[in-house]
């Protein structure tokens, strides 16, 4: 745990309350605040904000061991330079191959034992085996996939999709509304996986479709639920403002929105949840300009 006082909480209770209430924590799992400590293992799994990595990194960088794999298994695109998460390991641990877990995952339900699977993606098979045989455990099934950056982009993308559907569902849009968002906001991402150089049929696998089906279709979901609330007219500072957890898709939004200008890629839905966020746009307004875009072939 980054903070020393949390992870003596989590030491003496043997359970993390705030986060996974009700779930006890193995005996076998040791509880620390020491970053050297916990970097001497056989991979490191990073599972802080997506925009922490960069001081994650820089960190860890002096105690590094070489050779140890970093599994990123956050979710986001860095604000303030629209870097994947993969681009930043790569630059500040180069000592370290990384690898992405990702996928259809509510923490809850993965620690409650109930079956789940998720990818685990690096352009190294033999890395792909190793990592996927070590976290393989009862219910919890990795699968391997070669496509990195599309396993990024889908991960980051859909936390803006499931605040889009919140925002339908809390203004009553409707099934037929969500389920048009869904698809088309699937094709978006795809469109920017191919422009960073992902592979768009990594968007049909459970890291695109798999992970958009489980967000946008529960409240349990951190930026369905905020754009549910956004939805039914409260503000985002006071949504922010009740919240423990991260809901990813905030800072996301304008990390995508500036990297698709920049590229060429048209999202404009993800784009419109950036422009709500930032109070750039009216939500019913925004809904209205979206409905009015000239009509086009789907593919």
């Amino acid at each position: 745990a980054r903070r020393a006082e949390a992870a003596a909480a989590i030491a003496a209770a043997r359970e993390n309350a705030e986060h996974l209430p009700g779930i006890a924590l193995p005996q076998a799992i040791a509880v620390t605040a020491d970053l050297a400590g916990a970097l001497a293992a056989d991979a490191v799994l990073y599972v802080q904000p997506a925009q922490h990595l960069r001081a994650f990194c820089a960190a860890a960088a002096p105690l590094w061991h070489p050779g140890t794999p970093l599994l990123i298994c956050a979710k986001g695109i860095e604000v303030k330079t629209g870097q994947l998460l993969t681009e930043i390991a790569a630059t500040l641990l180069p000592d370290a191959p990384n690898a992405v877990l990702s996928g259809p995952s509510f923490a809850a339900e993965a620690a409650a034992g109930l079956p789940t699977a998720v990818v685990v993606a690096s352009r190294d098979a033999a890395l792909n085996r190793r990592l996927m045989q070590a976290l393989s455990h009862g219910a919890f099934r990795p699968y391997g996939v070669l496509d990195p950056i599309g396993v990024e982009v889908a991960g980051a993308a859909k936390n803006v999709l499931a605040i889009a559907c919140g925002i339908v569902m809390g203004r009553g849009l409707g099934e037929n509304a969500r389920a048009a968002l869904v698809t088309r906001g699937l094709a978006e991402v795809a469109r920017l996986s191919h422009a960073v150089g992902g592979k768009a049929e990594t968007m049909l696998g459970l890291a695109g479709v798999g992970d958009l089906v489980l967000t946008c279709n529960s409240m349990t979901s951190r930026n369905t639920s905020l754009g549910f609330e956004l939805g039914r007219g409260k503000a985002l500072a006071e949504i922010l403002g009740q919240r423990h957890s991260i809901a990813e898709g905030v800072p996301t939004a304008a990390a995508i929105e500036a990297l698709a200008r920049r590229l060429g890629v048209e999202m404009p839905i993800c784009a419109t949840v950036a422009a709500i966020l930032d109070q750039r746009a009216e939500i019913d307004q925004a809904i209205r300009d979206l409905l009015a875009r000239p009509l086009k072939h789907e593919s």
